[in-house]
This record gives C-alpha cells, sequence and structure tokens, in this order.
C-alpha cells in the first residue's frame, strides 16, 4: 500500500467516516441531545463580555481561534468536490454529520477545560494531550504522547505548506504575483502574528475571522436573494438526492453519504481533537460553558458556511462533472458576479487560507511544546514561518499526503480518549 492509497484509506468509510460518524452518534445520545436543545444559549454565551487573563485568552477569542484553522478551502473548494463526487445530496449528509461533530467538539472543549494545566511560564494549556494525560492516568501516557506527535506533523502539511501554496498559486493565477514574493509577504506576516504567541494570535483571530465570514456570508445571501424563485428548486433537490438510490447525477445514496460525511468532517475536524487545543487555553473555568461555546464552530462553518456554499454552487447550474472543486467554485463565482468573482474567490481563498495558517501555528506549537519541552517553541515558530515560504514555491504532494494521514490519525487517541471518559461529561453536563 502506498502513500496515497493510505491516505484515501484513513479518509474513507472504511476508517474515519464511520469511527467519528458513530462516536458523535454516541456522545449525542449520551448527552441526551444536550448539544441540540442548547444551541441558542450557546449563541448568547458566545456574546457574553469577558476579558481574557495575563496568560490566556478569552472563551471567545479561543472560539475563533479554532474557527481561524477550521475555516479554511474546505468551506469552498471541498464543498464543490463533495456535490461533484456525491450530488447535491451530499451537502443533506454533511449536516448530519455537522450535528453529530457538534456533540463531538462539545466533549473536546468541555475536557480540554477540566483537564486544562498551567506551563511554567503561567500559561494556560489544554487539548487531548492533556486530558488524556490527567484524565486517564500513567498507563495511558503513551497516547497523549501519540496524539501530539501526530498533531505535530499534520500541522507542517495541512495547516502549513498546504494552505500557503493554495494562496501563491491563486495569487499568480488571478494576479501573476510570482509566488515567491506571495510567499515572502506570507511567511512575513504570519511571523509577526505568530511571534507574540497565542494571545496576539487570539486578538488577530478575534477580529479577522468574524469579519472574513460575515463578508462572506453576506456576499452568499446575495447571490441567494437574487435567485430566491430557484432555492426551494434547490432544497428539494438536496433532499431528494439524499435518499435516491438511483441519483440522476449517477452518484447514488451511499455516495452522497460518503461525501457528505467525509468533506464534513474534513472541514469541521470535529473529533480529530485540534480544536481542543485552541480552547483549552481559554481562561473559561466552567467545562460546560465552553464546550458550549466551541460546539457553535461546527454549527458555523459547516450548518451555515458550507450550506451558503453549497446554495451559491447549485444556484449557478454548472456541470459537476469536472470533479474539480477549484475550477467548480471559480466558474460558480464567475456566473453570479461576472469577472469581479473570480476576485471575490480568490480573497476568500486568501484569508481563510491566511487564518488556517494562524489557528494551525498554535496547535502545532502545543503538540511540539508537549512532546519536547517549552525550549522548543522559537525553534518550533522558526521552522513554521519558514515552511510558509517554501509550502509558497514548491509543491510537495508526498510530503501532503504524509500530513493528511497524520492528520486523520489524530482522531484515534482522541477518540479513545473522550469515550473513556464520557462518563465525566455526561455526569456534568446533564445535570446542569
Amino acid at each position: 500500500m502506498n502513500i496515497v492509497t493510505l491516505s484515501n484509506f484513513i479518509w474513507s468509510e472504511f476508517f474515519l467516516i464511520p469511527l467519528l460518524g458513530i462516536t458523535g452518534l454516541y456522545l449525542t445520545i449520551g448527552l441526551r441531545g444536550f448539544t441540540i436543545f442548547n444551541l441558542k444559549n450557546a449563541f448568547i454565551l458566545i456574546v457574553e463580555k469577558n476579558i481574557p487573563e495575563k496568560n490566556s485568552i478569552s472563551p471567545f477569542q479561543a472560539l475563533m481561534t479554532a474557527q481561524a484553522a477550521t475555516v479554511g478551502t474546505g468551506n469552498i473548494i471541498g464543498v464543490a468536490a463533495a456535490i461533484a463526487l456525491g450530488g447535491p445530496g451530499a451537502v443533506f449528509w454533511m449536516w448530519i454529520i455537522a450535528i453529530l461533530g457538534m456533540s463531538t467538539k462539545y466533549c473536546e472543549a468541555f475536557l480540554a477545560i477540566m483537564y486544562s494545566e498551567k506551563n511554567r511560564r503561567g500559561a494556560k494549556v489544554g487539548g487531548p494531550m492533556y486530558y488524556i494525560k490527567n484524565g486517564l492516568g500513567k498507563s495511558w501516557h503513551w497516547l497523549a504522547y501519540l496524539f501530539a506527535f501526530f498533531g505535530m506533523v499534520a500541522s507542517f502539511g495541512i495547516g502549513n505548506t498546504v494552505q500557503a501554496n493554495a494562496i501563491a498559486s491563486t495569487v499568480f493565477e488571478v494576479f501573476t504575483v510570482e509566488k515567491n514574493i506571495s510567499g515572502f509577504i506570507i511567511s512575513i506576516a504570519v511571523g509577526l502574528v505568530i511571534l507574540g504567541g497565542v494571545k496576539r494570535i487570539g486578538f488577530i483571530a478575534s477580529r479577522l475571522v468574524p469579519l472574513m465570514v460575515i463578508v462572506y456570508v453576506l456576499l452568499c445571501i446575495f447571490v441567494i436573494l437574487k435567485n430566491i424563485d430557484s432555492i426551494h428548486e434547490i432544497f428539494r433537490l438536496i433532499f431528494t438526492e439524499a435518499f435516491n438510490f438511483k441519483s440522476g447525477s449517477g452518484a447514488g445514496m451511499w455516495l452522497a453519504i460518503k461525501w457528505g460525511f467525509a468533506r464534513g468532517i474534513f472541514s469541521n475536524e470535529a473529533g480529530l481533537g485540534s480544536a481542543a487545543i485552541a480552547h483549552g487555553a481559554s481562561n473559561a473555568n466552567d467545562p460546560v460553558k465552553q464546550g458550549s461555546i466551541a460546539m457553535i464552530g461546527t454549527f458555523i462553518d459547516t450548518i451555515i458556511i458550507c450550506t451558503l456554499t453549497a446554495l451559491v454552487l447549485l444556484l449557478a447550474g454548472l456541470d459537476f462533472s469536472l470533479e474539480n472543486g477549484a475550477l467548480i467554485s471559480t466558474a460558480a463565482f464567475s456566473y453570479h458576479f461576472g469577472h469581479a468573482g473570480e476576485i471575490v474567490l480568490t480573497i476568500a481563498i486568501v484569508v481563510f487560507a491566511f487564518t488556517t495558517i494562524l489557528g494551525w501555528s498554535y496547535y502545532g506549537e502545543k503538540c511540539t511544546e508537549f512532546l519536547f519541552g517549552e525550549n522548543s517553541i522559537i525553534m518550533f515558530r522558526v521552522l513554521w514561518v519558514t515552511a510558509v515560504f517554501i509550502g509558497s514555491t514548491v509543491q510537495f504532494n508526498l510530503i501532503w499526503s504524509v500530513a493528511d494521514i497524520f492528520n486523520g490519525l489524530m482522531a484515534a487517541p482522541n477518540l479513545i480518549a473522550i469515550i473513556l471518559l464520557s462518563p465525566v461529561v455526561f455526569n456534568n453536563s446533564i445535570k446542569k
């Protein structure tokens, strides 16, 4: 089995899809639908004023840091690929995995706060490696180190070089700016942010992420309102194709489920454990509160942003047989906005990818710190900025496939810990 085949297997219906789907269902049932019924209260918690402490970030900044890493090219190009490979019905199954994923994300953040600790500098740290270490005992410490290793390696691929290359390639194609120039600019910008640590990342993310999401959502709503008479037909298509064994596009119900789940998981990252690292740095002391805030991230990412993207794509009436998410997305935005649509999409991809680099820099840094101690942080940041420049100018398909493998493997130790610690989450959440 070669690297690409192994990567495809991990992200297939034979590994991650059933593993994350079944775990999400188990947690949703165990929480007695708490994440669904508590949704309104969760949104209220987001707007509560909370001033971050000296060595931590606020619950809102933690959410925005997690969203910075989560909301990315998968919300645009990934959705197009899901529809191309699974038909319009894939959108429905993205909703299903998102609803289940809200429970998983809730548990991740809950445990991140419950079992967080402070490092030698007094900064609050948390995430799967810490709730494995502090929640499961010494016999499970090897699993914590395994997760940290997977996370460190994956961060340089999915969270760094892939994103940097997406920015440089898109800017070159639209504005003909040489990749080495855009790569240099990106690496400098990233360096200026991450050298300030999680405080600066949280500050930038809390400003940039809401802005980019609002602008993107407004653009999508504009397209929807412009084509409001066709919306009911689009939703009818989504629902009928989701349960159609012989889809008109040839996809069928199983492919709709497979690609809807796969792209949904890749987009919101619920179950991979990455977001718990950001939420573990929050100054919140109430695990239920932080868990409730965290699950909003999955709702925003998939239920809102991915859905709006899907509607914009389907309203363009394109031929999805190309099976190329980037080409489909470009064609759809050009259809709705003319030549300006290509520029709009480029800006969206650049901002989404840039914030992903920032969010994942913190994930990779904390995994590296857990493995090698706090003295490794400076070296990690130097390597991170260097990797951004290299990723902008050179394509390493093999390395990216390896990174995808480790990104998927992060789920295994994380889900084992969540399941073993689920009684703690259930007992302290349901009584609330």
